[in-house]
This record gives C-alpha cells, structure tokens and sequence, in this order.
C-alpha cells in the first residue's frame, strides 16, 4: 500500500476513499448496464453518474470492458450469494432447498431488475458481457450439479453436466421473458412453475432408493 493510500482524511484512508469511489463506479455501471440504455455505458457516461472525473474512473479500472466485468461480477455474486444462502436455511428437504433456492433467485431480479437485465437480457449485445455471461452460466451450473449430488446422490458424471447445463440456460431464457413482460406470471406462478421443473427433472436423475 502507497504512503498517499495510508493517509488519513476525516478519518478516513486514502484506501477507503478509493474503495468507495470504485464502488459508487460499479453501482453507477450497474444503473446504465441494467438500464434501457445499457450497450451505451461509456467513461464519460458512468462518471456523470457517479459525480465523480474521470481521473477517478482510471485509479480503479484501465478502461470500459474492467468496468463492465465488475458489474458483473457484482451481480453474480450478489445473485449466488442469496440464493446459496437461502438452500442452506431450507434445512435437509431436498424439494425445499430447489424450492428455497429458486424463489430466493426470482426475488433478486424481481427486487433489482437491473441485475436480470445485466444477467439475461437478449437487448444487450456487448461482447465482453456475452463471454462473461457464458461464464456465468458455467458457475451457476456447478452450484446446481453440487446441490444434485449433495440433496439428491446424483453421481458426477458428464450426463449431469449437461442436464444442469440444460436447465441453467432454460432458467435463464424464462427469467428473461419473465422480466420483458412476455411471460405473463405473477413472482409465485413463475416460482411455482419452475421449481415442478427442476424437481421432476432431479427425481428423474436420482439413483434408485436402496432396499
């Protein structure tokens, strides 16, 4: 850490103040990302937003594309953070934790529909967010799989990779139209619908009951 990073002003480090300008970038990211506008996010425009110049914007990211990944890595995170933390309080029911574990994903796009629009809307075309979210999907698949293995003894092997691969994309595709408007459910209908889905396609896979 740089001596001008260890200084104190008001109380607070330099270190501080650069971590909060940084946050107040991704959340002014997040804000035109997951607007209507959102393939017209550039430096200047996110530092209009974030009331902040732009020699501040390049103490944190080397340029646009850093921005945009950190958007969303915040929504990943914060998405799986939620939803993980949801299955876990579901207790050992294993319809319970998908049922848990759903609702709670539905609630934070339905709650911030910023992050469903960085997450799955087909409006924005830009490159870097097509790759991340290929990533995106390829993480959220293996948070699946593990929950199919440990709730319902699905054993590890490539068939399960592309089921959860499978109903990932599905998920994402029905959350999408969902928030467009095109899929006309309420938040209970659209939970309800998807955990019938998940559960008969984890019972299907399911090893048989011993004995």
């Amino acid at each position: 850490m740089g001596a001008s990073e260890m200084r104190v002003y008001g109380g607070v480090t330099g270190a501080d103040r650069k971590a909060e300008r940084r946050a107040q970038l991704v959340e002014a990211g997040l804000d035109l990302l997951g607007g209507a506008e959102g393939d017209q996010l550039t430096v200047r425009r996110v530092c209009g937003r974030a009331g902040l110049t732009p020699r501040y914007f390049y103490e944190s990211f080397a340029d646009r594309d850093e921005l945009v990944a950190a958007v969303h890595e915040r929504v990943v995170q914060t998405i799986a953070t939620r939803a993980l933390a949801a299955v876990e309080a579901a207790g050992p029911d294993a319809e319970a934790k998908i049922r848990a574990g759903l609702a709670e994903l539905v609630r934070a796009v339905a709650e911030d529909r910023r992050h469903g629009r960085v997450l799955f809307s087909v409006t924005l075309t830009d490159p870097l967010l097509a790759r991340r979210r290929v990533e995106s999907s390829r993480f959220f698949a293996r948070l699946l799989s593990g929950q199919a293995r440990q709730s319902y003894g699905v054993p590890d092997t490539p068939e399960l990779e592309l089921v959860a691969q499978f109903m990932v994309g599905g998920l994402a595709q029905t959350l999408s139209a969902w928030l467009s408007g095109r899929l006309r459910l309420s938040e209970a209908e659209l939970v309800a619908a998807c955990v019938e889905v998940f559960t008969a396609i984890a019972d299907r896979k399911a090893p048989p009951p011993q004995g």
